[in-house]
């Protein structure tokens, strides 16, 4: 076993301690477990007898994970395996922490236009963990889909025409900010959902936690071209910047 898994034990370890420690000084949470426990038993001993005994069995169980979900030091211990976890993926898949990546460094993402090309029989992939740089060769524009684990991201649509119709953006991010650029007189709709961040949108500044927010261009109605954001970010700022 190699020295950031022996570490990981280690810090698990401790950590588990203190859940033990906390456990110990609310007697509420381990009846909790204790009854969740019986009623798990009970609908495992019972589950060929009758049709309800999935009920007891599903209520233990809930009742097990709320109360063990309820001590501070079990969402340590998750928050830091999630942590590590992830880190040790980006380091397998071969990604330097030295380096610009898309992922680790902020990200210019310019679209530039050229004539329709056509895509029939075309297949294409894109990586969701690793280096690349979209936007280094010049391509037609074709609705984007965006999914990035970490790190700022900025999408400059001033390179391209887009067509008259509704086009269509999806970002979808763990962590980091995302800043949008949008010619002027180009109709934006914004369908935001945070968890813990914000929205601005010119002078305004909209809190959200937990929370879903759309909005539209004051002009949106009226625009021949119209631009549909869509983005899903965990933590982090979604910015939109007319040009």
């Amino acid at each position: 076993m190699n020295r950031p898994w022996r570490f990981f034990l280690v810090v698990e370890s401790l950590i588990a301690l203190l859940v033990l420690w906390q456990l110990m000084q609310n007697i509420s949470v381990i009846l909790m477990i204790i009854l969740g426990s019986i009623l798990i038993y009970r609908g495992q001993k019972n589950k060929n007898n009758t049709k309800w005994s999935n009920g007891p069995f599903l209520l233990g169980v809930m009742l097990v994970c709320f109360s063990v979900l309820y001590l501070p030091a079990v969402w340590f211990m998750l928050i830091f395996a999630v942590l590590f976890i992830g880190l040790k993926g980006v380091e397998l898949s071969g990604v330097s922490l030295r380096k610009k990546n898309v992922y680790l460094k902020k990200e210019m993402i310019i679209v530039e236009g050229v004539e329709p090309l056509d895509h029939s029989g075309e297949i294409k992939k894109q990586a969701i963990f690793g280096n690349q740089r979209i936007g280094k060769q010049i391509y037609e524009w074709n609705d984007m889909n965006l999914l990035v684990a970490s790190g700022d991201t900025i999408i400059d649509l001033g390179n391209t025409i887009l067509p008259k119709a509704e086009n269509i953006i999806v970002v979808r991010k763990g962590i980091g900010r995302t800043r949008i650029l949008v010619p002027s007189g180009v109709g934006i709709q914004l369908d935001c959902s945070v968890f813990a961040g914000k929205v601005i949108y010119k002078d305004e500044k909209i809190e959200l936690r937990n929370e879903r927010l759309t909005l539209y261009s004051r002009d949106f109605e009226q625009t021949a071209r119209k631009i549909k954001i869509i983005s899903n970010t965990l933590i982090g700022d979604v910015e939109v910047i007319e040009i």
